[in-house]
């Protein structure tokens, strides 16, 4: 038989294991450089402030774009935005020259899940990601936030959903993720009473609910003043989830049918399925003749239609485009070709590698590659069209799943997204201004009384995006980090993430992947049962 951890055990597993990897990140930030002007250390947050001077503004909040402008910085706010020259820089303030240079707001990860507190909220900060919404939460990444707002941890913002609650059966092996899975009204408004009731800030909704359980789930949270976000299921019309008030719609799975000629036929051929608990390739298996049939009755005129309430309800759409690249070209990813593999730890990676073989490719014949590479053209198309019609779209990535990468695929999907046919603007309004308005928080804009989180850049992303990348500081919770500090934070990343053991306590390799898109957990000690 083969030995199964839970993934919150493999969690705590890693934890463990990374903690023995030396000084922890957050200390090791503290004397990583000298600023340019100032010559104070590379992590500074004075009690004087700090003034970013003579910097190109970029504010996709208000599309405008401010040249030699001055930024002062004090405490976790920004105090003053104006014309240098005409801003009073406070006597004591760490003055940091910008010029030739470009601000935006810190950027935003609306779907993520993470691994080890070693890894995930350092890369964060090292690629100007301040924000973060955790999709499927658990104790460890809870305890993180505690400590990232007490100054203890580097790391973003966090925002944290409830362990996924599913159909039943759920297409997820409790062996590998605690979900709540539940067959009718009752259970399911008990469920969000539940999550609830552990701290969860918003519910996340899974894709084998029936209806009559996810319209209890509406009610439940309707009652309670808690949003709801995550899958559209699958029996249910993406109108119908943003009617009831669903707050995101992760993924681009459910609109290609809404937007369908024949969605009749479709919505037939959905209701024929079914699975047992645990079968997670067969959800694929079953999901991808919908989706290509689908793809292959596009209606435009009904596409409009569906969009157009969409955007009049402000239902938000994460695409995760860089998650559905992957997962659409699986057969070709190489996992261990990406330099930025020696960011994760290697039980992290084998726990990719089985998603891909046994979730992805398990039931997927080499003669459905085609198909599914195409779908990602149709799913660009469908995005471009969402944006177009107003429709507010959120950057998520879904890291853990395979070959994305905390931080950095951030600014994959931003790349995605100007693909799509969004302009640079856009998209970067998509990763700083929308989840802003969408969190009700005082992040993803550049004005006075807006939080402390800023990026520096050395090249104009609004020329071309891929810019975003060329990240010379980071502003985070009001602490300016610059190039070598961060820098510092990512050697740091590799280091831990090197001394991370392969064998987790009790002598099994622990892998795990995504708890949105194929988590895998596994044992590597075999034996004959």
């Amino acid at each position: 038989m083969t030995t199964k951890l839970s993934r919150r055990n493999v969690l705590v597993a890693g934890l463990a294991v990374g903690a023995t990897a030396g000084t922890s990140l957050a200390a090791g930030t503290a004397t990583a450089g000298p600023d340019r002007e100032s010559g104070h250390s590379g992590s500074a947050a004075p009690d004087a402030g700090i003034a970013l001077t003579a910097a190109t503004v970029i504010d996709p909040a208000s599309g405008r774009v401010r040249p030699d402008t001055t930024v002062l910085v004090r405490g976790d706010s920004i105090t003053e935005v104006g014309r240098t020259g005409q801003v009073r820089v406070p006597h004591g303030a760490v003055v940091v020259d910008l010029r030739g240079r470009f601000l935006i707001p810190g950027l935003a990860d609306m779907h993520t899940h993470g691994y080890a507190e070693q890894i995930d909220p350092a890369l964060c900060v090292a690629n100007g990601v301040t924000t973060v919404r955790e999709m499927s939460g658990t104790a460890a990444v809870h305890d993180w936030r505690r400590r990232i707002e007490a100054g203890t941890l580097l790391g973003p913002r966090y925002t944290i959903g409830s362990r996924i609650i599913d159909g039943a059966p759920t297409i997820w092996d409790p062996m590998m993720l605690s979900v709540l899975s539940v067959a009718d009204a009752e259970q399911a408004r008990r469920a969000v009473r539940q999550v609830v009731a552990e701290g969860a800030d918003f519910v996340k909704v899974y894709s084998r609910l029936s209806p009559p359980a996810y319209r209890a789930i509406a009610a439940e949270c309707r009652r309670l003043g808690v949003e709801f976000a995550g899958h559209c299921p699958d029996e249910l019309p993406i109108t119908e989830a943003a009617t009831l008030g669903q707050a995101s719609v992760e993924h681009v799975f459910w609109a290609a049918i809404d937007t369908s000629s024949v969605e009749e036929q479709l919505r037939a051929q959905i209701g024929r399925i079914r699975l047992e608990t645990g079968d997670y390739s067969g959800w694929f298996a079953a999901i991808h003749p919908v989706e290509w049939l689908a793809a292959h009755t596009y209606s435009p005129a009904k596409a409009r239609r569906v969009f157009e309430r969409l955007a009049g309800r402000r239902t938000r759409q994460v695409p995760t485009l860089a998650m559905h690249h992957g997962l659409d070209n699986a057969r070709t990813l190489d996992l261990y070709a990406d330099p930025r593999v020696r960011y994760l730890p290697a039980p992290m990676l084998a726990g990719q590698q089985y998603a891909l073989d046994e979730l992805y490719l398990k039931d997927r014949s080499p003669a459905e590659d085609a198909e599914w590479a195409a779908m990602f053209t149709h799913r660009l198309r469908m995005v471009g069209e969402l944006h177009r019609a107003g429709v507010p779209l959120m950057v998520g990535t879904d890291v853990g799943t395979c070959g994305l990468f905390p931080g950095f695929s951030v600014h994959d999907e931003l790349r995605f997204l100007v693909g799509a046919g969004l302009s640079p603007m856009a998209a970067l309004h998509a990763a700083t201004a929308e989840p802003a308005s969408f969190l009700g928080a005082r992040t993803g804009r550049i004005a006075r009384h807006a939080a402390a989180d800023l990026v520096v850049l050395d090249a104009n992303p609004l020329t071309e995006i891929g810019n975003t990348r060329r990240i010379d500081g980071v502003v985070v919770r009001g602490r300016y980090l610059d190039r070598a500090a961060l820098d510092g934070l990512l050697r740091g990343v590799e280091e831990a993430a090197a001394a991370m053991s392969e064998e987790a306590p009790g002598g099994a390799v622990a892998a795990v992947g995504c708890p949105c898109h194929g988590a895998a957990v596994t044992g590597a000690r075999t034996r004959a049962a």
